[in-house]
C-alpha cells in the first residue's frame, strides 16, 4: 500500500511539473520580470513591444532605422540600456529577454526624466508622454504613442503573450494633441509631415520628368519609427506617403512634384509608398493597409494617366537595378491589385515572367484584353516578350507572344493560358527583330524594328 501511495504521489509530483512547463512561456516571463525589475507596468510593456515589432526580434537584424530587437532599441536607446542594466550592447541586441529588460530600463528612465513617482507609475494613463519619448522623436511621439494605446485597448495575443484588452484614456498633456499639420496635401486622406529636404530632391514634375510608376515598399520599421527615419539627416532616403498598418493611416512626406529617394534609378518617374511592417511577417500586412493604399494608388494613377497594371505598379524588388526585396513574398499582389482595380488584376509582371534582368523597352495595347510586352536584358543581350492578359484572369484562354529575329524563323508561344503568353526570348545583335502576340481576338505585329 505505501509503495501505491508513493507511486500515486509521486504522479502527482510530475503531473504538477507538466503543467507548470506547459504554462510557462519565456517571452511572457521576460516580460513580467523586467516590469517588476525597473515598475513599468507589464501590459504597456507589451503593448510598445507590439506596437514597434509585433513581437518579433528579427533574429537581432536592426530595422531600416536602426533599431535592434522586440523593444526596438535604437543606437542611443541601447547604449542606454547597456549603462542601466550593465548588460552587453551585442545581448541587447540579439537576446530578447535582455532587449525586454533594456527596453524597460529606457522607458523608465524617459518617466523618471518626467518626474513621475511610484503612484503615478501605477496608472497606464499617466505613461503617454514617456511613451512618446520612448520613440526617440518630438516630431512623432504622438503617432507613437497612440500606437502603443492602441495595442492595448485592442489587446494582444500572439507568442503566448496576451494582453487583455482594455479602455485606457490616456494623459496627453499640453504638447499631446492629436498628430496633424496644417499643410496642403497631394492626396486628400493624407496627413502632412514633410521629410528632412536633405532626404529628396526639389523637382517640378511631371512638367519636368513624367511619372508613370507607383513603386511599393516595405519599411522594415514601424509607422511613426519610419516617419521620424525620412526626417533624419542620416537617412538619405525618404518616400512620398507612408502608410499605418492598424487602420491604414496615410502620412505623405515628399510633395509628389518632388523625387523620392527610394529605388534608386526609378526615382525620376516614380512615386514611391512605405508600408509600415516587415517582409517575413504577413501579419503587417492588414485588410485595412490594402484598402487604403490601393486608394491611393487609384488616386494617383487617376491624376497621373497611369495604368493600373502590375507593369505600371511595381513592388521595390521588381525596380531594375535595386537591391531591395520588398514588399516580399507576404505580401498579397492578387488581393492588393484587386481593390485597385475594383476586380481581378494580373499578379505577374512582364519582367517577373521574362526573368531576373530584363527591362521593358516597348509595349501594345491588346484592346481592353491585355498587353503584348518587348523588354531587353543587357547582361544576356537578349530580347524577350510576353503577352500579359487582362480579361479572364485565372482562367485559360487563347494568348500568344512571338518574337522573330531579322533572318532567321519566329519563335512563338502560343495556346490557352490563365495569366500570361511566353516568354519568348532571343539574342538578337546588331539585328532587326519583330515581335507581339495576342488575346482572344485581339492582336499586334511590329514591324521589324529596334535594330543593333
Amino acid at each position: 500500500m505505501r509503495i501505491r501511495i508513493l507511486a500515486l504521489a509521486g504522479l502527482l509530483v510530475m503531473s504538477g511539473q507538466q503543467a507548470a512547463t506547459a504554462e510557462s512561456n519565456p517571452l511572457s516571463d521576460a516580460f513580467a520580470k523586467a516590469s517588476s525589475g525597473y515598475d513599468v507596468p507589464r501590459d504597456l510593456l507589451v503593448a510598445l513591444a507590439y506596437a514597434e515589432s509585433r513581437l518579433d526580434g528579427h533574429q537581432g537584424k536592426p530595422s531600416a532605422s536602426g533599431g535592434y530587437g522586440m523593444m526596438h532599441l535604437v543606437p542611443k536607446a541601447v547604449q542606454q540600456a547597456a549603462e542601466i542594466t550593465s548588460t552587453p550592447v551585442e545581448r541587447l541586441r540579439a537576446d530578447d529577454a535582455a532587449n525586454i529588460l533594456g527596453g524597460a530600463a529606457v522607458l523608465r528612465a524617459k518617466a523618471d526624466a518626467l518626474g513621475m513617482d511610484a503612484g503615478a507609475r501605477k496608472d497606464l494613463s499617466k505613461w503617454y508622454a514617456a511613451v512618446g519619448a520612448y520613440g526617440g522623436s518630438s516630431n512623432t511621439a504622438t503617432i507613437y504613442a497612440d500606437a502603443v494605446y492602441e495595442a492595448l485597448s485592442t489587446g494582444i495575443d500572439t507568442r503566448g503573450v496576451t494582453v487583455k484588452a482594455q479602455a485606457v484614456q490616456p494623459e496627453r498633456g499640453p504638447d499631446g494633441e492629436p498628430f496633424a499639420e496644417a499643410a496642403a496635401v497631394d492626396y486628400p486622406d493624407a496627413i502632412w509631415k514633410p521629410a528632412l529636404s536633405s532626404n529628396y530632391t526639389v523637382a517640378n514634375r511631371p512638367a519636368s520628368a513624367p511619372i508613370n510608376k507607383i513603386i511599393i515598399h516595405v519599411a522594415q520599421g514601424t509607422y511613426a519609427g519610419t516617419i521620424s527615419w525620412f526626417q533624419d539627416v542620416r537617412a538619405k532616403t525618404s518616400s512620398h506617403y507612408v502608410i499605418r498598418s492598424s487602420d491604414g493611416q496615410i502620412t505623405q512626406m515628399v510633395r509628389e512634384k518632388d523625387r523620392a529617394w527610394h529605388a534608386r534609378n526609378a526615382n525620376t518617374n516614380s512615386i514611391g509608398i512605405e508600408h509600415e511592417g516587415y517582409i517575413d511577417n504577413a501579419a503587417w500586412f492588414t485588410d485595412q493597409m490594402y484598402r487604403s493604399s490601393a486608394a491611393l494608388v487609384r488616386n494617383i494613377a487617376d491624376r497621373y494617366n497611369i495604368p493600373k497594371t502590375r507593369a505600371n505598379i511595381l513592388g521595390h524588388v521588381e525596380v531594375p537595378g535595386n537591391d531591395h526585396t520588398d514588399p516580399g513574398p507576404n505580401w498579397d499582389w492578387a488581393k492588393y491589385m484587386s481593390y485597385i482595380t475594383g476586380g481581378a488584376s494580373n499578379p505577374h509582371t512582364p519582367a517577373s515572367v521574362c526573368g531576373t534582368g530584363y527591362s521593358v523597352i516597348d509595349s501594345a495595347p491588346l484592346g481592353t484584353d491585355g498587353t503584348v510586352y518587348l523588354l531587353y536584358s543587357a547582361a544576356s543581350g537578349k530580347n524577350c516578350v510576353a503577352t500579359m492578359k487582362q480579361t479572364q484572369l485565372g482562367t485559360a484562354s487563347p494568348a500568344s507572344a512571338f518574337l522573330e529575329v531579322q533572318g532567321s524563323p519566329r519563335a512563338e508561344d502560343k495556346g490557352n493560358f490563365s495569366y500570361y503568353a511566353g516568354p519568348v526570348s532571343a539574342a538578337a545583335p546588331n539585328t532587326c527583330v519583330k515581335w507581339g502576340g495576342s488575346v482572344g481576338n485581339s492582336s499586334y505585329t511590329s514591324p521589324f524594328e529596334h535594330c543593333g
